[in-house]
């Protein structure tokens, strides 16, 4: 590279830097890039957390995306936000953006904030359960809309059956069992099985479920995986079928998970990969139209998991079933 390439590089290094600098140069916009670490927000739920007008945060969001800071992210008919999935280590202006993400993540959120984004959390989990509640009978018919059970139900015990077979696996949590059509798998394959769910209409068809097939290893509990941990249990597999698209902060279900499971352990994952059918919000009560691949293999390594193998399963309906495997140590293969 001559001189004249060096510098005109330089030149256009330092040009990409400005408008992220200018970007975050403000506190507010340093505030919402520390409440995006995990979560994915919309515009009327940051203008409810920062209590300003939904045109002032608009025009803070458009011009933190159109840094880089944000990326828009479309539910159906609303559009959230969240920080970049994919930074490129190799360029300047990357670096400077995931920078200042690891500043300002090193500085605790404010208790109130902390309050406001639990509540928003507490209004969807609400609006989930809401659903269940009102549509627990026509559960299955409803899901299997977008995927019949056996489609990701028998890949997944497929899955999990390898890996059993080659660890020293004992206990597992399943979250979200719903009415419990998993649990026969678990059961058969290890000691000590519990269900998890926070809809006491799902754990109602659970526990007929595990009364029908005799399961007498299996506990369900009422909750969610802040009930487990307060409780202490530790499990070496975890799974979650077709859950994180129904739960209010998916991200933090790795989280927890990482805190449940032993070392060695596996978070299974089976769900959604991101789509626009918007009609499942109102059908089967979705929080979520599911999430790229990307997103997961984030939330997974921050929460300290390594990710491992991974199957993509396409419906004929136009919908992708993504099944995925997460470590707390190196893996396996």
């Amino acid at each position: 590279m001559t001189s004249l390439q060096t510098q005109a590089f330089n030149t256009s290094s330092i040009d990409a830097l400005a408008p992220i600098f200018k970007a975050s140069g403000d506190p507010l916009r340093l505030e919402i890039l520390r409440v995006l670490r995990r979560d994915t927000f919309g515009v009327l739920e940051l203008s409810q957390m920062f209590d300003m007008r939904q045109s002032g945060m608009s025009h803070h969001l458009k011009v933190m995306n159109k840094a880089g800071l944000l990326e828009p992210q479309r539910e159906g008919n609303a559009i959230f936000y969240r920080r970049p999935l994919n930074l490129d280590s190799d360029k300047l202006a990357d670096q400077a953006i995931r920078q200042i993400f690891e500043t300002v993540d090193r500085v605790p959120l404010p208790p109130q904030l902390v309050e406001k984004i639990e509540a928003i959390r507490e209004q969807r989990a609400d609006q989930s359960q809401a659903f269940f509640s009102r549509h627990s009978e026509q559960f299955r018919e409803q899901q299997e809309l977008i995927a019949a059970f056996d489609l990701y139900a028998e890949p997944t015990a497929g899955l999990i059956r390898k890996r059993a077979s080659r660890q020293d696996w004992r206990s597992v949590l399943e979250i979200g069992p719903g009415e419990g059509g998993f649990l026969p798998v678990l059961s058969e394959l290890f000691e000590h099985v519990v269900g998890l769910d926070n809809s006491k209409d799902m754990l109602a068809k659970a526990t007929r479920t595990c009364i029908d097939e005799r399961l007498n290893n299996v506990d369900l509990i009422e909750g969610v995986t802040d009930t487990v941990l307060a409780r202490g249990d530790a499990f070496d597999l975890i799974v979650a079928n077709m859950v994180l698209h129904h739960v209010p902060s998916p991200a933090d279900i790795f989280l927890d998970a990482a805190a449940l499971m032993n070392n060695g352990g596996c978070l299974i994952v089976s769900d959604l990969c991101s789509h626009d059918q918007d009609w499942a919000k109102t059908n089967c009560g979705d929080l979520w139209l599911g999430f790229e691949p990307e997103e997961l293999t984030v939330w997974a390594t921050e929460a300290g998991l390594t990710a491992g193998e991974q199957l993509f399963i396409g419906l004929r309906n136009g919908f992708q079933v993504q099944v995925r495997e997460f470590w707390k140590t190196s893996g396996a293969s």
